[in-house]
């Protein structure tokens, strides 16, 4: 992780966040990275502690002193914070500082939207200091991207991971463009060295494409080489172009018409008005809205759940998304299969999801994959329910589609009693 410091003291905890920062070292062999301290970017309400630029997402990181270390921190996003059981006053009247955080967030992601940079995962850290022992988070503010703890370094490690989930590593020119974008007055970010930042896990891809060119360009002029007129070297070796050229389009075509018979099959399957794609339970339509599956499971959980899956493992992840009709309103629902070994451990990994503010499985659209369709739901608030199947463990969610949830609504919680009931292929 390379530090970059441009302002003056953000918050006391900011020493301790700097110092977690600096504890990674140089280089990507943990997590990799460029982080900008102390800065406020432009449109940001006021000044933050870090923006982390990572090879995966980008992180915002908002330091909040408390005025006492706790044993127990209980920080919802929405409501009143407690600290070892009691309200916590600051001397600015604010009870529930994550506001600032999520402000700060909001901010930074209009601005990335704004210079139209590569989409990225951006994700919430809020440090908490001078010391907590436990954080206690609700389980619909894990999935939603924030994480509040105190900065020790394995915490804010294990953060930086669960929130980097981009599909693909981002470029040198990409890093660059949102190192411009949140602190454009920078000359100590912006003139980071190529070499500084592929070190820091970033992709060169003007050197990628560059040796790729000179692994080509040779063959092709040494063809050349086998004739006996010196005068006719060049003309010779020009002759192969429009056959290679002829033979690479004749590729590429079978290529794209296969892709396009099988993305139109599979287009034609994924339509919601296809009946053959409706699984009618207990009155309720599920649509099915795509599937993926992991043999990392741990990879696409957070919170308690990810630290279970970490130690002990899992077979095969199954993510499956469906919309439904209940009330008349369209619902998205998730559902995630953990297949294991043997019947114990997903009885063990039930008893760690169901545990309020304990985690879960993440929806795709927290990687980069947006929900299909005109609607983006986020799965705050979410109603909750889990399942045995066998030797595995089923975890559903769901939320309204198009207006806010409640985890305890009963409709919604409806929905997900019956989409246990679902039966997912692999």
């Amino acid at each position: 992780m390379r530090l970059v410091r441009v302002g003056g003291e953000t918050s006391t905890v900011g020493t301790d966040l700097r110092a977690a920062l600096a504890s990674w070292g140089r280089g990507d062999a943990i997590v990799g990275g460029v982080a900008v301290l102390d800065l406020q970017p432009p449109g940001c309400p006021g000044p933050i502690d870090a923006v982390v630029i990572m090879p995966r997402g980008v992180l915002v990181i908002v330091g909040v002193d408390l005025p006492d270390p706790a044993v127990r921190l209980d920080a919802p996003l929405s409501g009143q914070w407690t600290t070892d059981g009691w309200p916590l006053v600051r001397p600015d009247g604010a009870t529930n500082p994550a506001a600032e955080a999520l402000a700060a967030t909001s901010a930074v992601t209009a601005l990335l939207q704004a210079e139209r940079t590569e989409p990225v995962p951006v994700g919430t850290v809020v440090a908490i200091g001078p010391y907590v022992s436990q954080v206690s988070q609700p389980t619909p503010d894990l999935m939603r991207g924030v994480r509040i703890l105190h900065p020790e370094p394995r915490n804010l490690m294990t953060a930086a991971k669960e929130l980097a989930t981009h599909t693909r590593t981002c470029t040198v020119a990409e890093v660059r463009q949102i190192l411009a974008a949140v602190h454009p007055d920078g000359a100590d970010a912006a003139d980071l060295g190529t070499a500084e930042l592929v070190a820091e896990g970033f992709v060169d891809t003007a050197a990628r494409d560059a040796a790729a060119m000179t692994t080509f360009i040779p063959r092709t002029v040494l063809a050349g080489h086998h004739g006996k007129h010196e005068g006719d070297e060049p003309a010779r070796g020009l002759r192969w172009l429009p056959i290679v050229a002829a033979i690479l389009i004749a590729i590429l075509l079978a290529t794209g018409i296969a892709v396009a018979i099988s993305s139109a099959n599979k287009g034609s399957a994924d339509r919601p008005e296809s009946s053959t794609n409706q699984i009618p339970v207990d009155g309720v339509a599920f649509t099915a809205k795509g599937s993926a599956e992991h043999t990392d499971c741990a990879a696409h959980a957070f919170g308690d759940v990810k630290t279970w899956l970490e130690k002990n493992g899992c077979a095969r992840l199954i993510r499956a998304r469906f919309e439904a009709t209940s009330d008349g309103k369209p619902v998205a629902v998730v559902v995630s299969v953990l297949r294991f070994t043997k019947s114990t451990s997903a009885t063990e990994l039930r008893a760690v999801a169901d545990r309020p503010g304990a985690g879960g499985i993440a929806d795709q659209a927290a990687e980069g994959v947006a929900w299909p369709g005109p609607h983006q739901p986020t799965f705050e608030s979410a109603a909750y329910a889990s399942g045995r199947e066998g030797s595995s463990l089923k975890l559903v969610q769901a939320v309204w589609l198009d207006k806010k949830s409640d985890p305890d609504d009963p409709i919604l919680k409806s929905v997900v009693t019956k989409a246990l009931q679902l039966s997912l292929a692999g």
